[in-house]
């Protein structure tokens, strides 16, 4: 028996061998050029500084790849795996080629070495073989998948015009890694039907399975040469023209999708970056982006994870995160054909960047982690300077400015809610305390608010915390001032409020409200080491320690909403759960819950925006109807000051106001310790 092993171009006329390199230099020569084509705008881009620990940040994105990892199997393990398939089949096919161009084309005819023979060639052959069969199920998946049309977020077709264009794309890329496999299997049959070899020479099943049916044809020698011949350069010309045609395809994802992950910052979005330039430009040309900006909207693959979870696009706002990001994509496509002009409105309408709660639902569900957030902010802080803002958000801005607060209140009225406390309050500029309790506008001004914060102070005061608070030296925390893009009201409300907390004697900041957790936590100096807590983590804290006694059981089934700012902004899950188990009480989860929460439609700046004419249904109207759809519970807990507004407005237009309430933790503690 011959010794197992393959000849890629002996069976065929010289001709054929130089053809191919001539086709293989032109295909190259394309690819090149459209490489060329992008390189172009990101060298005329910004860099993003992201080169800091690159090893690592390569080893992380190659685990983020790994089994099950990829946030593409959350929520749809079906598409998980399919892409699995796909992407584990592209990669050990590709590095099947590259292995026999290095057999072929360096080792035989430069050193006159074949390592393909044998053994090495057998296990090459079956693994080639197996990997090709898993490429094409995890096509035939995604196929399946898009012919059936159950995915709504795949049903784009006239959804918006800006993706219409990116459908032929979509169908042209799986048709070619279809034909791809195809052809290669068929092939490989042929190849071994002329060769003549069986199992134990070729460990191809599918090809030996393919060889024994054109066995059956009845082919003649010739008949079967040039069949051969014919299969072979089809499959040649196609795998030819998806090199040529990678870099204007979807197909391009797979370099920028992986650059996407690697340069991602886990922070984005939770810590924004201070404007490069003193005056916004709305992007009006490349230089305005970064080159990580550029890598993010080239590894959208248009899947609609983003579009899916935004509760924008839900509740009927001109808002998708996937079209945002694929007309930023053509717009830079299309720099330097036409002079520089400003992205916001003329790509993107102010009404779609307005329309975003930044709640970073589309950052978190991206499998790719691109960064819608940073881009929306800063086409906002250009509008913030051309003054194109509604009259509700300018007048918040202006109040914010005045006084400190959004409820145009002076700030001595603050404190007011505490004057009643007993112990009285301490304050930590005049002696020291282990927390000082940063309570946040709408605590300290909303009257539905004020007995919640009061209810905060008597338990603290039960279980002996020292803490104290800054009364009417508090001023906003600025966290989605910051995000409505007013840049410069950031920073003097930041600057304000660290310069009263350098003069403070503290160890911990603990704070009600989860906007203002996140800012201090995340874009605010750390001044002396110590912690930034949410109260539902002190709370768990003194329930397990047994600083807070539980004595009276609670029963009965409630539902909790994760706060965005809470939840997916800073990962607080556990510790309000923790609670309210402690409590007695059974939580029964809603469907879309923890790091897929829904949100209230209140981040962002839009609780003080006027209502959008286009607004079908409030994002709180629809989780409180998600909480009441739940067997059994009456009980809505919520641990944010906004998301208690924002849904006992809800439950009042909605019509579940005697079968819902809203209850705040606090006030369900309280009731447990009598």
């Amino acid at each position: 028996m011959a010794e197992a092993g393959r000849e890629v171009f002996d069976a065929f006329p010289d001709w054929v061998r130089i053809a191919f390199y001539i086709a293989s230099t032109a295909a190259v020569a394309i690819l090149a050029a459209g490489i060329w084509l992008r390189a172009r705008h990101y060298l005329a881009a910004r860099k993003s500084g992201r080169w800091n620990h690159l090893p690592r940040r390569v080893l992380g994105a190659l685990r983020k790849l790994t089994l099950m990892r990829s946030r593409i199997w959350r929520n749809d393990r079906y598409a998980g795996a399919a892409h699995d398939m796909i992407l584990w089949g592209t990669g050990v096919l590709f590095l099947g080629t590259l292995i026999i161009t290095l057999e072929e084309d360096i080792t035989k005819p430069l050193l006159d070495f074949s390592f393909l023979h044998g053994t090495t060639y057998l296990a090459f052959s079956f693994l080639l073989d197996l990997f090709g069969v898993i490429f094409l199920v995890g096509l035939f998946m995604m196929v399946g998948r898009r012919a059936l049309g159950r995915t709504a977020r795949l049903r784009y077709t006239t959804e918006d015009q800006t993706l219409g264009r990116f459908i032929l794309d979509d169908r042209l890329f799986l048709t070619f890694l279809l034909f791809a496999g195809f052809t290669g299997f068929l092939t490989e049959g042929i190849r071994i039907y002329i060769d003549g070899t069986s199992f134990a020479q070729e460990w191809s099943p599918v090809g030996v399975a393919l060889a024994s049916a054109f066995g059956g044809l009845g082919l003649s020698a010739s008949a079967a040469f040039d069949l051969h011949l014919a299969l072979w350069w089809i499959h040649a010309v196609g795998a030819l023209a998806f090199i040529a045609y990678l870099p204007f395809s979807k197909a391009f994802h797979i370099f920028a999708g992986f650059g996407s992950l690697v340069f991602s910052d886990e922070l984005a979005g939770k810590r924004l970056e201070a404007p490069v330039a003193a005056e916004p430009t709305g992007f009006s040309r490349a230089s305005d982006f970064t080159r990580v900006q550029l890598m993010h909207l080239d590894a959208c693959v248009r899947c609609g994870r983003c579009h899916d979870v935004c509760p924008a696009q839900a509740s009927g706002l001109p808002l998708s995160p996937r079209n945002f990001i694929l007309q930023l994509r053509s717009y830079v496509a299309g720099l330097g054909r036409a002079p520089p002009h400003s992205v916001v409105g003329n790509a993107i309408e102010p009404e779609m960047l307005w329309a975003c709660t930044t709640c970073l639902a589309c950052m978190d569900a991206c499998p790719l982690q691109i960064e819608h957030l940073p881009l929306i902010v800063e086409m906002r802080r250009y509008l913030v300077a051309q003054g194109q803002l509604d009259g509700n958000l300018q007048g918040a801005l202006t109040s914010l400015s005045r006084y400190g607060n959004s409820f145009k209140k002076p700030a001595k009225a603050r404190g007011s809610w505490a004057q009643a406390a007993n112990p009285p309050v301490k304050d930590p500029k005049k002696e020291r305390v282990e927390y000082l309790w940063l309570v946040g506008d709408y605590a300290s001004f909303d009257p539905r608010l004020q007995k919640v914060t009061s209810a905060v102070a008597r338990v603290f005061a039960k279980a002996g915390v020292d803490y104290g608070l800054l009364r009417d030296a508090e001023r906003n925390s600025g966290n989605d001032v910051r995000r409505i893009g007013e840049e410069g009201l950031f920073q003097m409300l930041k600057d304000e409020n660290v310069a009263v907390l350098k003069d403070c004697q503290f160890h911990d900041i603990v704070t009600t409200d989860p906007h203002t957790y996140n800012v201090v936590k995340n874009e605010y100096p750390r001044l002396n080491g110590g912690r930034v807590l949410h109260y539902t983590e002190l709370l768990d804290e003194l329930v397990r320690s047994g600083r807070l006694k539980i004595s009276r059981k609670l029963s009965g089934r409630v539902t909790y909403h994760d706060p965005c700012y809470l939840g997916r902004y800073n990962g607080v899950y556990e510790a309000p759960r923790a609670i309210l188990r402690a409590l007695g009480l059974e939580v029964v989860e809603m469907p879309r819950t923890m790091c897929n929460s829904f949100c209230c439609g209140a981040g962002g700046g839009r609780i003080w925006m006027e209502e959008s004419p286009g607004q079908v249904v409030r994002p709180a109207d629809m989780r409180v109807k998600e909480a009441a759809s739940l067997e059994g519970v009456g009980t809505l807990v919520v641990t944010c000051p906004k998301d208690y507004v924002m849904f006992s407005d809800a439950i009042k237009t909605t019509g579940v106001e005697g079968t819902l309430q809203i209850r705040d933790l606090i006030e369900l503690v309280e009731e447990a310790i009598g």
